[in-house]
């Protein structure tokens, strides 16, 4: 039996690249997809790896990463959209040009990589969509506006594209990662402006217990395992939790109504 063939985003480090490397040891075909390829040396002297260039932002270079992959593999069997950018920091000092590279990277670069792989999947009514999204998908952050709102904006597409794609024999996850330890943190745009003395004091707050949380925080291998059993379960399940702090603070979510869990969240950031 021929080997199944994964196309990954984002491969270049972190989550995606520990993907891409746990798919392979399980046997498949592995497209470790990354704007600049020379980061992806390591995966592209392993067996069966197709190291290529992609920008998800930019049309042509999906097309070309697609026929790339299908030339060298065949049929693509799962996608996995990891490629994100994260914007964070106080909105009044956020450019709007940054505002529109999260929105650009999050949702409408996943939306369109997933459009350029399904035609292959419809024609052979089987595959497997897997999205990454974030427990700040469900459950907001403060100073995090714009990442959390692409992050909400992968869940409802999720969602949509679920019912939409059923007809044709394909399957749509979503996994919800924690906080994970990745180099995403430091490469993440952060906006602030001394003058607007008024969010300070919140921020300060906040930042104090983003390092609280970091201390619990998962590997991104954990991740790659959920992607998998994601990706490969059989399953109709929607929606996969990876971490226990993801677990955690769903749980905490179910079990209050929307007033009593944001006076939780007032009462968390809430400065001292």
């Amino acid at each position: 039996m021929a080997p199944k063939t994964v196309f990954i985003t984002g491969a270049s480090s972190g989550i995606g690249r520990a993907t891409a490397f746990y798919f392979q040891q399980q046997g498949w075909q592995v497209a470790a997809t990354m704007r600049s390829p020379s980061a992806g040396r390591e995966l592209a002297a392993l067996g069966n790896v197709l190291v290529s260039a992609l920008d998800v932002t930019d049309e042509e270079s999906i097309q070309a990463a697609v026929r790339g992959v299908e030339e060298r593999f065949g049929a693509i069997d799962v996608l996995v959209n990891n490629a994100g950018h994260g914007v964070y920091g106080v909105l009044e000092a956020t450019p709007v040009e940054s505002i529109r590279r999260q929105f650009e990277t999050n949702v409408v670069g996943m939306l369109a990589t997933t459009r350029a792989v399904l035609p292959g999947m419809r024609r052979r009514r089987s595959g497997v969509v897997v999205n990454i999204s974030s427990i700040i998908g469900r459950l907001p952050f403060p100073f995090s506006s714009a990442y959390c709102g692409s992050k909400f904006a992968v869940e409802g597409l999720s969602e949509a594209l679920s019912l939409e794609l059923g007809a044709i024999g394909v399957r749509v996850k979503i996994v919800e990662p924690g906080i994970i330890f990745t180099n995403f943190a430091t490469a993440m745009e952060f906006h602030n402006t001394a003058s607007l003395q008024e969010y300070q004091p919140l921020l300060g707050r906040f930042n104090g217990r983003i390092g609280e949380f970091l201390k619990e925080g998962a590997k991104p291998e954990l991740v790659a395992e959920v992607i998998y059993r994601a990706a490969t379960d059989g399953s109709d399940k929607l929606r996969y939790l990876a971490g226990d702090d993801a677990q955690r603070w769903q749980a905490e979510r179910g079990s209050m109504n929307d007033d009593e869990y944001f006076r939780l969240l007032q009462k968390r950031y809430q400065p001292e």
